[in-house]
């Protein structure tokens, strides 16, 4: 066995259908006793329940978050905490509310409480996100890691089916890319390939019957793992080319995750081909990038950039940025061959290694 460093991250995590109304005491052992509830304009109906089930330990809601955190919102809801004396955040949502409840704690140290109703997994890393003057900036900050997380299944039960598979397959891109992460170890290895056939097995399900709530706990839990993953290890080319094309071309978040991901596991596939077979090993077939890219189309993700807003005159342009601040991947990365990975997300056509 090769050696290997592996510090685990602090977090507790309630799991359980109805565990959403264990918030007000969840709040009280975290301390604290002034909570602002963070979620977006669509989810403000949720917030509206969390706030109440909080009662007097509720400071107020604050209810604008976006997708990939521009600078201008995260300024505003950290104004917005400090005005009302907030003592700690709950972030009701995906992952565009727990990146807000990040962005306040980045700067304020506000303990964060995370209840995910998406399968994005960054309420268990202490990874973060904005963007500013379109470029999305990535960071690791022990101060953002939400310090407890609902997983209620019940709560995932409305979200639409095509968003459950996108987010789904967001999260699969986690785990996939930590097991050829440059400081992987055996550890997350297991709770990647468990997080990722778990997710495999759930998908298909909840397409079938978006209200199976055992479907939604096996998807919750393999987000839980997955997430768990990303925040123990380092991304890869993967996650670069999801922060340049959500952070420049505004694109969506878990649809733009599910496109790229078999792309990118094709380009590295040759030089991680442990990684890719575990990844195979999970989704019960023969190839990975082929997998994950009939995975969404066969449960009617999409699976071309052009369908989700992406410009064909813009890829050159994502390329260049692409190459720039480089995270670390198993194979270099090679303008021309990234450019063609681009090309071949853009038209949506099955991955080639």
């Amino acid at each position: 066995m090769n050696s290997f460093h592996y510090t685990s991250l602090p977090s507790r995590v309630i799991f359980g259908d109805g565990s959403l109304a264990q918030v007000k005491q969840e709040i009280a052992l975290l301390g604290a006793g002034r909570a602002l509830v963070l979620c977006t304009p669509e989810q403000r109906g949720l917030a509206q329940q969390v706030f109440e089930l909080l009662g007097s330990s509720a400071a107020g809601i604050f209810d604008r978050a976006v997708m990939h955190v521009p600078i201008e919102t995260a300024q505003e809801a950290r104004q917005v905490a400090a005005d009302l004396g907030a003592d700690c955040a709950v972030a009701v949502g995906g992952g565009s509310t727990t990146g807000l409840g990040k962005a306040i704690a980045l700067v304020s140290s506000l303990p964060i409480l995370a209840i995910p109703t998406t399968y994005a997994g960054s309420e268990m890393t202490p990874i973060y996100g904005i963007t500013e003057a379109g470029v999305k900036k990535t960071g690791r900050d022990q101060r953002v890691l939400p310090k407890t997380v609902i997983y209620d299944p019940s709560l995932t039960v409305g979200l639409p089916v095509s968003l459950s598979v996108t987010s789904g397959i967001n999260a699969i891109a986690h785990a996939a890319e930590a097991l050829y992460a440059h400081d992987g170890n055996p550890i997350m290895n297991l709770l990647a390939a468990e997080g990722i056939a778990a997710m495999g097995r759930a998908l298909p399900q909840i397409r079938s019957n978006a209200a199976d709530l055992n479907a939604r706990s096996d998807a919750l839990y393999g987000a839980w793992l997955c997430g768990t993953v990303l925040g123990h290890v380092g991304m890869s080319l993967h996650h670069k080319l999801c922060h340049t094309l959500g952070g420049t071309f505004n694109l969506p978040h878990a649809q733009t995750h599910t496109i790229v991901l078999p792309h990118a596991l094709a380009y590295n596939a040759q030089h991680a081909p442990t990684a890719m077979q575990a990844i195979a090993n999970a989704l019960n077939a023969s190839d990975a990038p082929l997998a994950v890219y009939h995975l969404a189309k066969s449960n009617g993700a999409p699976v071309a950039l052009r369908d989700i807003g992406m410009q064909e005159k813009d890829l050159d342009h994502a390329c260049h940025l692409a190459m720039q601040n480089q995270y670390p991947n198993p194979r270099p990365l090679e303008q021309v061959a990234l450019r063609q990975l681009l090309q071949s997300a853009f038209e949506g056509v099955p991955p080639h290694s």
